[in-house]
């Protein structure tokens, strides 16, 4: 019964009939291998991307492992993340216009962030992580019960809710920083840039790849849960766990970016948005698509933010949210037409 609903699903959000569902669940298909390849071709562009000579100098092949290969890694490891993190939370909210930037989890994260630096002077990676991930929980389950408290539940409304939401928090860690002057601390998270990575300071984001393992093992769940609460219910799952589950894994996800990488808005918004249009909404067949792509997505805005005025380097949020800017109206004025 789960399998023809969720083959149903996919058909009406795809606009066409399925005739070979074998096929469309298959993994490795010519278009797949396509992409992996060509993100594969964008990490070794980014490996060779830098204003510092790695073939000219003596110590060009230490620094290539020092710096070039631990920001590369911690792109793909990145990209993963926040895509992943604004597929499942689109599933959960039923709304293709949010992510963690529009929910308010990301500002969420911030505070806990500054709330660490306040209590602890000189705070170690895992406290700075600890406190993101926290506060990035505690800050989605505030969002989804004001979610539940509105009864107008259109595309547009449940986004401002989170903006709103996250503006709030985003002004109350401001406060905080300009109270205690520890605004340098909460600039560096503000702008979300990977120039500071290198071996020692990125280790943590291996730990994203225990999370995608696990929304896997409950892609099922979670896309049931896409479904409501009622249908979920109805087909013997636990919809106030799941949800509770899958924010825990945002959450996770979240914070180690924030306390790692900083913000980085809107890579969790588009992503998600462009596998759904071509692929429904069936997580475990669209998972490895948003995980690639995120990869790539990320991947080329940090080498077009690392060359554009070169020798000097434009923060990687900043190619990305002028991207997402755009591609969000665009998703925007799509919608609009449908009606």
């Amino acid at each position: 019964m789960y399998s023809k609903m969720r083959n149903d699903r996919i058909n009406n959000n795809t606009g066409a009939e399925n005739t070979q569902p074998q096929n469309f669940n298959k993994i490795w298909t010519k278009s797949f291998t396509l992409a992996v390849a060509c993100v594969f071709v964008l990490g070794i562009i980014s490996l060779f991307t830098g204003v510092y000579d790695i073939k000219g100098q003596e110590d060009g092949m230490q620094m290539f492992f020092i710096t070039r290969v631990p920001r590369t890694a911690a792109l793909m490891l990145t990209g993963a993340a926040m895509s992943m993190s604004g597929l499942v939370t689109q599933l959960i909210t039923q709304n293709r216009m949010v992510e963690p930037t529009t929910t308010g989890t990301i500002e969420w994260a911030g505070l806990g962030l500054i709330l660490v630096y306040l209590v602890i002077p000189a705070p170690t990676l895992v406290q700075r992580m600890g406190g993101a991930i926290v506060f990035s929980f505690i800050g989605t389950m505030i969002f989804f019960f004001f979610l539940r408290k509105v009864k107008l539940r259109s595309s547009l409304i449940v986004p401002i809710i989170g903006m709103m939401l996250g503006a709030v928090i985003s002004s109350i860690t401001t406060f905080i920083g300009l109270l205690f002057q520890m605004t340098q601390s909460i600039e560096s998270w503000f702008v979300g840039s990977f120039a500071p990575v290198q071996i020692g300071r990125y280790e943590y984001l291996w730990l994203i790849v225990i999370i995608n393992i696990l929304i896997f093992v409950y892609a099922d769940r979670l896309t049931l849960a896409g479904l409501g609460e009622d249908v979920a219910t109805s087909l013997g799952v636990n919809y106030n766990k799941i949800v509770i589950l899958g924010t825990g894994l945002i959450s996770v996800a979240v914070g180690i970016v924030a306390a790692v990488i900083g913000n980085l808005p809107f890579l969790g918004l588009i992503v998600p948005n462009i596998v759904s249009m071509y692929r429904g909404d069936d997580l475990k067949s669209n998972l490895p698509w948003v995980c690639v792509l995120g990869m790539g997505a990320i991947t080329l805005c940090d080498i077009i933010s690392r060359t554009i005025i070169m020798p000097f380097e434009v923060p990687v949020s900043s190619i990305l949210g002028t991207v997402g800017a755009v591609i969000f109206i665009v998703i925007l004025m799509k919608q609009r037409k449908l009606r």
